[in-house]
């Protein structure tokens, strides 16, 4: 990576930056590797080392005396521009964790110990369903909704969502007195509870703001959802609106039909060359990828960085190191597809983070655990670009180039038909279980502490299910993992505004260039609009410079009402094109991402790019999966 030039300014200032990120660097690296090890349950894991490198983590950004001496060089004289930008967003980082008040630091670390004591339990909880034979079968969470989702069997789907939900009881009693330490610990800090200490850290407004915005989208959806519940009752029964029943008769048969043309086992390769088509680089990262399924492994695909990229202020770049995970089971229906479409959200995490073109890591204070932002960085701002990047794997633009078969055969027009139908009026399923986690967060910090027990948690998770998305949900709120976390707690707003700003960006880019997929324009656009200012740019800010008008939903409202006809004529349309076209980058030619890719499972390294490219670690890999799943393959 060639070097940039020298940070202008005061020789004594710039290694003073230095060794503050230097300092940066080792709390985070100590933490993120404990990290990494317990939630894929590698050798030598610990519980008590994640909660002390965390602690250790927390306490290096809530040290005054470090946001003591950066106002301090802030006061200098002779400071350039360039070197006050960076010691602003230091100071900015400072101020998000620090607190004179004792109590919050021992809270922090009460709260640490509680969830290593809570991620240990739910780790080694026995998971799973018992067959209508009554036979008990083990399986992650994803495992399960997937089965859900493609099992012909009603009784076994019941058994599946009641193997969810029981991870509610689990978990109920340890996280309530996760919640009430949380409470103090931002009541100690001057916030009004932990959900409003959280939003307002990372994202720069409140939450009062926040719910003025989602509760728009929520009346403006709710007419939709109604509509779409009774046309789903009317075309496949009452008994279709069951928890179990929805994700099943949205998708189940399309599902099986879409499979073959979307195998696991080149997953990687298609992610890889769809993303060198947009003209997506990494600068030099190294990336493990971890996909396969297995015990003790945490219950979520997510993406984080042990190592930050960064610019030193001599001018030499370091570049990212990011561990990526998913929990594919090779054998089962829609393994192919989930597996891609996480590659192609975590893997736009990666490329957000490893083309941070700034001074120093606090620029990306943000994406690990379970891909949760730290304040300040907006968790809206750095889902906006993984989630444009996985909506191009429902476009029938993408899968007439790369949906292709064992024998190189596209996906046919008439699945993709058959998927649109089944879907579209129902889309906005996706919109109303987005909007219950924020609510339900919102109801569950605004509970009296004498209310906050087990029980009342798992009764509030209910009624926000009822009142969001109109009755139980299929993923239930209490199995959704993000919740659990104080990483990824008061987190999924985020997902919420940053799908508002994808359909923006969408249309942007549509209007812009003419088209999405193969597009390589669009990896410069990201890089320059979204990924090179880090958390220096405010995030509305950001979503205006790139799409050219404020954010808001009336893209994705306006695709909510889009008429199936219509939808279906324009997806026609590019369909054709795109098998006319071709994938920019066919299969067998190798990816230019500028990046090492190393392919493992838990603590076995299978592949490694660096031993003659991507396209040789990638045949090696289904080797690996041939020989590790015989009778899954």
């Amino acid at each position: 990576m060639a070097a940039t030039t020298v940070l202008p300014g005061p020789a004594e200032v710039n290694s003073f930056i230095d060794e503050l990120n230097q300092a940066y660097e080792k709390a985070h690296l100590e933490y993120e590797k404990s990290f990494w090890s317990t939630k894929m349950g590698l050798t030598g894991a610990s519980s008590a080392e994640l909660a002390s490198t965390k602690t250790a983590y927390d306490a290096f950004l809530a040290d005054p005396s470090r946001l003591a001496a950066v106002r301090e060089a802030l006061a200098r004289d002779g400071l350039t521009p360039e070197q006050r930008h960076v010691l602003e967003i230091m100071e900015k980082t400072f101020k998000t964790y620090l607190t004179e008040d004792p109590r919050v630091a021992e809270a922090k670390e009460r709260v640490n110990e509680l969830e290593a004591e809570l991620q240990n339990a739910r780790n080694g909880m026995e998971l799973g369903y018992t067959d209508p034979q009554g036979a008990f079968h083990k399986a992650s969470s994803v495992q399960l909704r997937n089965k859900m989702r493609t099992d012909d069997d009603e009784a076994a789907r019941k058994a599946c969502y009641e193997g969810l939900r029981s991870i509610g009881p689990f978990v109920a009693e340890k996280f309530a007195e996760i919640v009430r330490t949380r409470q103090r610990l931002a009541k100690a800090a001057g916030y009004e509870n932990y959900y409003a200490m959280k939003f307002e850290q990372a994202e720069g407004f409140t939450l009062r703001e926040l719910f003025e915005i989602l509760d728009g989208l929520e009346q403006r959806t709710r007419p939709i959802m109604e509509q779409a519940r009774k046309t789903l009752a009317e075309r496949k029964g009452e008994s279709a609106l069951r928890p179990w029943n929805i994700g099943y008769s949205l998708a189940g048969d399309v599902e099986k039909k879409m499979d073959p043309y979307l195998p696991f086992d080149s997953a990687v390769d298609v992610w890889a060359r769809t993303f060198a088509a947009l003209g997506i680089k990494y600068r030099g990262a190294t990336m493990a990828l971890d996909l396969c399924d297995r015990d003790g492994k945490y219950s979520n695909g997510f993406c984080h960085w042990p190592q930050p990229a960064y610019f030193r202020s001599d001018g030499s770049w370091v570049p990212s190191r990011t561990n990526f995970t998913s929990l594919a089971t090779p054998s089962a229906v829609g393994s192919g597809k989930t597996a891609l479409v996480t590659l192609l959200h975590e893997g736009g995490h990666a490329a957000h983070f490893a083309n941070v073109l700034q001074r120093s890591p606090f620029f990306r204070q943000g994406p690990q655990a379970t891909i949760q932002e730290r304040a300040p960085t907006s968790v809206a701002y750095a889902e906006t670009q993984s989630m444009f990047l996985d909506s191009l794997a429902g476009d029938a633009a993408w899968l007439g180039r790369y949906a292709l078969n064992s024998k190189g055969e596209v996906m046919p027009w008439d699945v993709i038909e058959e998927k649109i139908n089944s879907t579209q009026p129902f889309e906005v399923f996706q919109v109303r279980a987005m909007l219950s986690v924020p609510y339900f967060e919102k109801a569950l910090y605004e509970l009296p502490e004498e209310e906050v027990t087990g029980e009342r948690i798992l009764a509030l998770a209910d009624e926000v299910e009822a009142r969001i998305e109109g009755g139980p949900a299929s993923r239930p709120l209490m199995s959704v993992p993000h919740i659990l976390s104080d990483e990824s707690s008061g987190y999924y707003q985020g997902y919420v505004l940053a799908e508002m700003a994808v359909h923006q960006t969408r249309a942007a880019f549509k209007a812009k260039y003419g088209r999405l997929v193969d597009e390589p324009r669009i990896g410069a656009d990201l890089a320059e609009g979204y990924w090179a200012p880090g958390n220096g740019e405010s995030y509305l800010k950001l979503v205006e410079n790139v799409t050219g008008s404020p954010l808001s939903a009336d893209a994705w409202v306006k695709q909510l009402q889009t008429p199936l006809k219509e939808r279906l004529e324009e997806e026609r349309k590019e369909y054709e094109a795109a098998v006319a076209a071709g994938p920019a980058i066919p299969a067998g030619r190798e990816a230019d991402l500028d990046m090492r890719i190393l392919l493992v499972h838990g603590d076995e390294q299978v592949a490694d790019s660096a031993e003659g490219g991507l396209s040789k670690a990638c045949e090696i890999y289904k080797d690996w999966l041939r020989k590790t799943f015989p009778a899954e393959q």
